[in-house]
């Protein structure tokens, strides 16, 4: 018991030792009988017991750090801790220097408390593969990235895992590598599980902390200065639109760049309940997201798809209407370039709804100019069809010069940073797709130059520049009109004519704001606009009605 557990506090056998202690206890924690030295506590396999011997920890704010460790799979870095609630920052700085993070794969990094549950729960060691990100799956042996994509959308489309056996039931996975594989993974089921009923289909899931499943006694719970000034998040008392107008079947679509969103990101239960509440409060059928960062930008789109399905925050599960029954698509390239390094995009949709992806492919286009003053973007382009016709979407993540002023939170180096435009081939690249919308984050107002090609090509812009479209918390009016939705001539012909902004809804008290809390998920707001679902096909392309007006009608091309 005496010697050194690596990163944890060892505790000594003689208990004279305590009087030599410099350790502030917590009042509900009683340890007169040991002394825990000033080693550093590994606070991704501490108990409740031992985080409240950190000052200022008490029981309630305990539950919450052992409550989010398991919603995120552990800590990363002690930084994290700031996102507990009870936390934030000034608590984190008294702290910090008394805590570390470490694996909790490692069974040297247990402490004597965590050991003796081990010894009763032989099986809860290695990785949980419930939570676990893909990147945590490949550090286990035999697991490769593709295996790791596949554990991960297996689980989001048929719920937790209820043993490790299931895996082989994961393609790509036998019974050998499990046999392989088994000692090095887990599967864990912390609190009661919730049984849901979403269209028919019954799920059992693990039910995740989030700001409305969380219980907080209110005298136990010391809040740092700068904290969150409400635990409990308040979503937009609205009731989602009927689906009609003047008396036919809509559909809405809708853009969002949710500002380099990552694994991490997209596991903070306040953005996961902000971007899931917004698809339903909007009833939005139709998702095409922007920035999303890493190899594993599935896994961000898996993560919503799987809340929307399954409906493990208490907000989320209960939504009085159908929630629906959603898929999505990642781009296998990057499209373009964020502050923190190349971005993929994506489609979320609801296929309950009568939308069904046919295909998708990026496409690509030169990189520099002739003189260089520009870069050429790539594109996403999907083909859906919705309802009686097909719809080609163009997903854009297009780079824009930073402008003087600019309050998004963005630091933008104009030397490194080049302005995008819109490749001149673009008429060639999208030749012959009729019913066409291009949207996204376009880095510009829709009177740029920049965009001179898509008014050319007799695109219409659906969101006017004198309508903002970021936002933060210091400017929740935003100050810029760069995401947009466009049209080609003859999709406009089906368009309603309603569009709007989203504004309402998009701050969480679990999402950080700098130092404190309460942040917007992206200062991106998401865009909508709506479109009629029950179209004959004689209202949408004529002869010579095609995107690029050329006077002959060019052939759809086949994907």
């Amino acid at each position: 018991m005496g010697g050194s557990l690596g990163c944890h506090r060892s505790i000594p056998k003689d208990p004279t030792d305590f009087s030599c202690a410099k350790r502030k206890f917590s009042a509900a924690c009683n340890f007169g009988h040991i002394l825990v030295n000033q080693e550093r506590l590994n606070i991704n396999t501490a108990t409740e017991e031992e985080l409240m011997t950190l000052p200022g920890v008490n029981r309630t704010v305990a539950q919450n750090i052992v409550e989010y460790r398991d919603c995120i799979g552990g800590f990363k870095k002690v930084e994290d801790l700031a996102l507990v609630s009870g936390i934030g920052a000034t608590k984190l700085e008294a702290i910090k220097l008394e805590i570390c993070v470490s694996s909790r794969t490692s069974s040297s990094q247990h402490s004597p408390s965590s050991l003796r549950k081990d010894l009763d729960h032989q099986s809860c060691t290695g990785i949980n593969i419930n939570t676990a990100t893909p990147a945590q799956l490949m550090s286990i042996r035999g697991i490769s990235e593709k295996i790791a994509k596949n554990i991960v959308v297996y689980r989001a489309e048929h719920g937790p895992f209820k043993s490790i056996e299931d895996l082989v039931r994961v393609n790509h996975i036998n019974s050998s590598l499990l046999d392989k594989i088994r000692f090095q993974v887990f599967v864990e089921r912390s609190r009661a599980p919730s049984t849901n009923t979403n269209g028919g289909l019954t799920c059992t899931t693990k039910s995740h902390p989030s700001p409305t499943s969380f219980s907080f006694r209110s005298d136990d719970l010391d809040l740092p200065p700068g904290g969150p000034t409400q635990i409990i998040s308040v979503r937009p008392n609205v009731e989602p639109p009927p689906g009609l107008r003047d008396g036919r079947p809509v559909m809405r679509l809708a853009t969002w760049s949710l500002q380099g969103c990552s694994c991490d990101k997209a596991n903070n239960p306040g953005v996961k309940e902000v971007v899931c509440m917004t698809l339903l409060e909007n009833d939005i059928k139709l998702l095409a997201v922007q920035d999303l960062l890493d190899v594993f930008s599935l896994y961000v789109v898996v993560q919503f798809c799987a809340e929307l399905n399954q409906g493990t925050l208490a907000s989320v599960r209960n939504w009085k209407w159908p929630r629906g029954l959603w898929k999505s698509i990642v781009s296998e390239k990057p499209i373009g370039h964020s502050s923190k390094g190349v971005s993929y995009c994506g489609f979320l949709w609801d296929s309950s709804s009568g939308i069904d992806l046919k295909d998708a492919a990026v496409l690509e286009s030169s990189a520099v100019t002739g003189n260089g003053n520009y870069t050429y973007p790539h594109f996403y382009l999907a083909h859906f069809f919705v309802g009686s016709y097909e719809l080609t979407v163009v997903n854009v993540h297009m780079q824009g010069a930073a402008s003087p002023g600019e309050s998004n939170g963005k630091n933008h180096n104009t030397d490194e940073v080049k302005c995008q435009c819109l490749s001149p081939s673009i008429h060639e690249t999208l030749k012959g797709e009729k019913e066409l919308v291009m949207l996204g984050d376009f880095g510009s107002p829709p009177q740029s130059s920049e965009l001179d090609m898509l008014r050319k090509e007799k695109f219409c812009a659906l969101v006017p520049s004198t309508q903002f479209t970021n936002i933060s918390t210091r400017s929740p009016q935003g100050t810029h009109c760069l995401d947009n939705i466009w049209v080609s001539r003859s999709l406009k012909k089906i368009c309603s004519g309603h569009c709007k902004v989203v504004r309402e809804g998009l701050t969480n008290p679990w999402i950080p704001d700098n130092w404190s809390w309460g942040g917007v998920v992206s200062d991106h707001c998401p865009v909508v606009a709506e479109f009629y679902a029950d179209v004959a096909p004689k209202e949408l392309s004529r002869p010579g009605m095609a995107v690029v007006d050329r006077g002959d009608i060019v052939p759809k091309h086949e994907r």
